[in-house]
């Protein structure tokens, strides 16, 4: 617990009830959504816009002798909205989607995926991940795997069946994109995927009266099996956003009501719920 305080330099670490990451960080006229680490624990990405939802700037904090930075706006941040970052399992490129013109004839002025690869210790200028046949088609939040598969929610530009699929990578050039085979008992939409970089696990947010946190485990043969909601303590208020750290120890995620200004990211020990489920089958 102690090696914890010291790895994300906070004063209480959650056990098995969600508890607050870092309140300060929405300012009074701001909601916050997605929260992620780099793989190193060394920075904190967050994501804050508006209240009427205009406008969505990333930004970030890092660790400088002992303590977090002032919160400055991202690398990649531009005069346009990003969303949705997550970065490679290495640390080496970070993927995030944004509204910002690809200016490639054909291609719909909507949210994309767009991702900045580290060389040399520098962070080059992002370029856009096409996807062939999602063109037309809004996509956003994506998460990549070790094996370089790109998962992600996509839906028709009026946000309308909204649902997550995956686009596999065949010598560097991401292929059309599937949607996955998620196992539920209703048919629901679905957004804000979180896969772990061995692709055993999805955490995503079922689309109903509210966002609910789910789990599902991958069968071994492309689908995802065993598809569960959360714990209770988990899913209240409306989540979404999940990301969880490289140790598979600590689930991070945004909760709130989607009129109200009452958002926060929050952080749970998830390891071992995601170990109890993963035996039940």
């Amino acid at each position: 617990m102690e090696n914890n305080k010291i790895r994300f330099l906070t004063g209480i670490v959650p056990v098995d009830s969600p508890i607050d990451f870092k309140e300060s960080l929405t300012p009074k006229d701001k909601l916050i959504h997605k929260g992620i680490f780099s793989p190193d624990l060394e920075a904190y990405y967050y994501t804050l816009s508006d209240t009427k939802f205009e406008q969505f700037d990333i930004y970030t904090i890092k660790k400088l002798n002992g303590s977090w930075t002032k919160p400055q706006k991202a690398f990649f941040n531009s005069q346009y909205n990003e969303h949705g970052m997550s970065f490679s399992p290495d640390g080496n490129s970070i993927y995030f989607s944004s509204t910002r013109p690809t200016n490639i004839e054909g291609i719909t002025e909507t949210w994309h995926i767009w991702k900045s690869n580290k060389v040399n210790g520098e962070w080059k200028e992002p370029t856009f991940v096409d996807i062939p046949n999602l063109r037309k088609k809004l996509v956003s939040h994506p998460t990549i795997t070790n094996s370089g598969t790109l998962y992600f929610h996509m839906s028709n530009l009026d946000y309308s069946e909204m649902d997550i699929y995956h686009s596999k990578q065949v010598n560097g050039m991401f292929q059309d994109a599937e949607k996955s085979s998620i196992w539920m008992n209703s048919q629901t939409g679905k957004c804000t995927p979180y896969v772990s970089p061995q692709e055993d696990y999805l955490i995503f947010a079922s689309i109903g009266k509210q966002l609910d946190l789910m789990v599902s485990y991958n069968d071994g043969n492309g689908g995802w099996i065993n598809t569960k909601k959360l714990n209770n303590k988990i899913n209240n208020t409306g989540q979404g956003n999940p990301y969880v750290t490289n140790d598979n120890k600590f689930l991070f995620y945004t909760t709130g009501e989607y009129s109200k200004d009452n958002w926060s990211v929050k952080w749970v020990d998830i390891e071992s719920e995601l170990k109890n489920n993963k035996a039940l089958f």
